[in-house]
């Protein structure tokens, strides 16, 4: 194949592309360069604010001035929940949001938007009742499973920051990881197959909280445990009284009432540590 070939996507797919052309994106670009604020105000404008922002970008790139710094969308308070899942409710409500595939052939699921909004919402009041509130640090230490997503969302719901921690990584890692962002709620599952292997999470986790609780001073406070698999043989759990709570649970009579905290559009909504370290 020569490297000077060059192919074009169908017509039908660029039609439907948020940037449909090679033209169309220099125009963007040109314009995102020329004047920064409109086209970001723009872009902006598809969002739901519940109060719109004053000032586009307050930034100093000037040393000679002050430390480097940039803000964004100034006096602007939104939910980025609200924004993936309320204003969506009337007109895709029975749209399929998640689209699930297990790690076995037979094994999916799907969640509709109203489905996936109850189940963020119910779960967003659980955090509420274990004390969670804005600025809060949530670590998540899970397989790919829909609880997941509704744990993050659940998280960003309420204010809380959430951490993903990938589920293959050891107890050690994870303790860093919680330790370093101080969080007081770990979320996780009793443990999941990948492949024919069994992955014991649980386990895992608690060693993580025993390490963090010595290098924070004090202990986690709440971990969420979902029954991935049956709570029997490998994947039987010790539950902490107390601390350690079933999904399945807490979730049965949670209210799916939960309004969205409205939040500055500079506040932070998760914490990802890179792969390797926690950058220490």
């Amino acid at each position: 194949m020569s490297a000077d070939e060059l192919y074009s996507p169908p017509s039908a797919f660029s039609g439907d592309a948020h940037v449909g052309s090679h033209e169309a994106y220099l125009t963007a670009y040109e314009r995102s360069v020329a004047d920064p604020e409109a086209y970001w105000a723009d872009k902006a404008e598809g969002f739901h604010w519940f109060e719109k922002w004053h000032t586009v970008r307050d930034y100093n790139y000037d040393m000679t001035k002050g430390p480097i710094s940039i803000k964004w969308f100034e006096g602007g308070r939104t939910n980025i929940v609200y924004n993936c899942l309320d204003r969506h409710l009337d007109s895709r409500g029975d749209q399929r949001a998640i689209i699930w595939e297990g790690n076995r052939p037979d094994e999916d699921s799907t969640l509709t938007y109203r489905e996936l909004h109850e189940q963020v919402c119910k779960f967003a009041n659980v955090l509420k009742s274990r004390g969670v509130s804005k600025g809060d640090r949530v670590s998540i230490y899970m397989p790919m499973i829909p609880e997941l997503a509704v744990a993050m969302l659940a998280c960003a719901r309420i204010g809380a920051i959430h951490s993903i921690v990938f589920g293959g990584f050891s107890a050690d890692a994870l303790a860093d990881r919680i330790s370093d962002a101080t969080c007081t709620t770990l979320i996780t599952c009793n443990g999941n197959h990948r492949g024919d292997k069994p992955v014991l999470l649980k386990p895992n986790a608690d060693e993580a909280m025993a390490t963090a609780e010595k290098e924070m001073g004090k202990p986690v406070a709440t971990c969420i445990v979902v029954e991935r698999e049956k709570a029997e043989g490998v994947f039987a759990v010790d539950m902490q009284p107390g601390r350690d709570l079933w999904w399945h649970e807490v979730m049965a009579d949670a209210d799916a009432d939960c309004p969205c905290e409205q939040m500055d559009a500079e506040d932070p909504l998760f914490i990802l540590y890179t792969s390797g370290s926690t950058g220490k």
